[in-house]
């Protein structure tokens, strides 16, 4: 795939056209509160994973409106008695679940607890999952994937949902006593990446504990211009909605700017570890550095912002830097952590 966006230069000044919506504050605060309101009900069950070095707990916890959401909590096997871990809450990418109870324990193995949470009605792509979404008809007609399901009306959106079950993710994985619950680090990978930033605005002055923040290539950022843009992966199943329902852009485009991580990131005071892939064309790169460069700037009214640095992969494709991101998303916690 060739370069196709905006050179690098213009990449590291490139803000979004979107505005957030006048109530933006008020409808999250309603949603945040509502789902608060029912008990969080998690419950740890120890697993067999067939590893001598990690233990497994399946996790269920109560997410939006109370349904049931699956996870992984993994553990070094070696705790002393009472010990906490810094935990890294872990969210998926599109059409992805929480997989196999032994395929993803990279965190636990760098030491740290490692949750990852389940995507609703996802696990059907790449990752198996285990967690239905009870909401199928929200909004009625709808294209192929969930982009566009429940986009009549954004309290009937998709990542409403998935977005609470993101801030209930984290309250379930701080309530194991072996998880430290002044140190979570949110981490993710495309949808994951997305869903990252927005658990890292939602949190910001309605949960404490929430450390740093790691969205790798992340989707769901800067709707705007990635329906225009974008060529390939989820964003166009919204232009497909839309080639059909033509009179419906502004209405949908209105729902989509509850959800874009351009406003829920700018309320994240916390830092973050961002990356980009210049050669990216399912989260295309002006889309991501539009969150980076918004990410953190609500604290800029009171006279400072969270430490931000963003790692460009010039000749990746949305695969981004991968193995390499990784051991730089290491160093970034250890220095973190270490201060």
């Amino acid at each position: 795939m060739p370069l196709f966006d905006l050179p690098l230069d213009q990449l590291r000044n490139y803000s979004s056209t979107a505005v957030a919506p006048a109530d933006f504050e008020d409808f999250w605060d309603r949603t945040i509160a509502e789902a608060r309101g029912l008990p969080l009900d998690a419950v740890f069950e120890p697993v067999d994973n067939y590893l001598s070095v990690i233990n497994t707990f399946d996790v269920t916890f109560s997410g939006f409106g109370g349904d049931r959401i699956k996870g992984w909590l993994h553990l070094p096997a070696q705790l002393d008695p009472g010990e906490q871990l810094p935990v890294v809450v872990e969210y998926i990418g599109y059409s992805g679940g929480r997989g196999l109870v032994n395929q993803n324990t990279r965190w636990a193995q760098a030491g740290y607890a490692h949750f990852i949470m389940d995507t609703r009605g996802q696990g059907y792509g790449g990752v198996s999952g285990d967690t239905p979404d009870p909401h199928p008809s929200a909004g009625g007609n709808s294209y192929a994937g969930l982009m566009t399901r429940g986009a009549d009306h954004q309290d009937n959106y998709y990542f409403r949902r998935v977005y609470v079950d993101a801030f209930r993710a984290v309250e379930a994985a701080q309530s194991h006593p072996a998880v430290d619950p002044s140190k979570v680090v949110l981490a993710g990978v495309s949808q994951g990446g997305g869903i990252t930033v927005a658990a890292a605005g939602l949190t910001a002055g309605r949960l404490d504990g929430v450390i740093a923040a790691l969205p790798d290539v992340p989707f769901l950022q800067d709707f705007p211009r990635a329906i225009d843009i974008t060529p390939r992966g989820p964003y166009p199943e919204i232009a497909g909605f839309l080639g059909r329902h033509r009179e419906k852009y502004e209405p949908v485009l209105a729902v989509l700017n509850y959800f874009d991580g351009v406003h829920l990131g700018r309320a994240a005071t916390v830092p973050a570890l961002f990356s980009a892939a210049q050669m990216d064309d399912i989260c295309p790169p002006s889309t991501v550095f539009a969150s980076f460069n918004s990410y953190g700037t609500g604290l800029r009214e009171q006279g400072g912002a969270p430490e931000k640095d963003m790692e460009v992969y010039r000749f990746n494709n949305h695969e981004g830097g991968q193995e390499h991101h990784w051991i730089k998303q290491l160093q970034f916690l250890r220095k973190l952590l270490s201060s």
